[in-house]
């Protein structure tokens, strides 16, 4: 009698599936936006760098020009009107979203 090899490797397979589920949320909760408030719980930051738009159109702060390593800024219209320029933007950074919540935006 030829045996069928799929009930065989069929529980391996499904513990595979299985097993990898139970990351799952685990990797939700680190991306989530923090809860209602704690933004203003976390302590504002000065960071100097240059206003420029980056290829997504959104405005970022170039922190290292030569790294090419920024963050985003979450007012854009506040960030328009310092593009090209050198600045220093106080705010709190969302790490999980490399977003800077603007609270000031002023020439360097």
């Amino acid at each position: 009698m030829k045996r069928n090899h799929l009930w065989t490797t069929a529980p391996l397979a499904l513990g595979l599936a299985l097993g990898s589920l139970q990351f799952t949320p685990v990797l939700r909760a680190q991306s989530q936006a923090p809860p209602a408030g704690q933004e203003d719980q976390q302590k504002s930051e000065v960071f100097v760098g240059k206003i420029i738009k980056a290829r997504d159109g959104r405005y970022a702060l170039l922190t290292d020009e030569q790294a090419g390593k920024g963050v985003y800024l979450d007012d854009q219209e506040k960030a328009k009107a310092f593009e090209g320029k050198n600045v220093k933007v106080t705010g709190v950074l969302e790490v999980a979203k490399n977003l800077v919540h603007v609270t000031d935006i002023q020439p360097a």
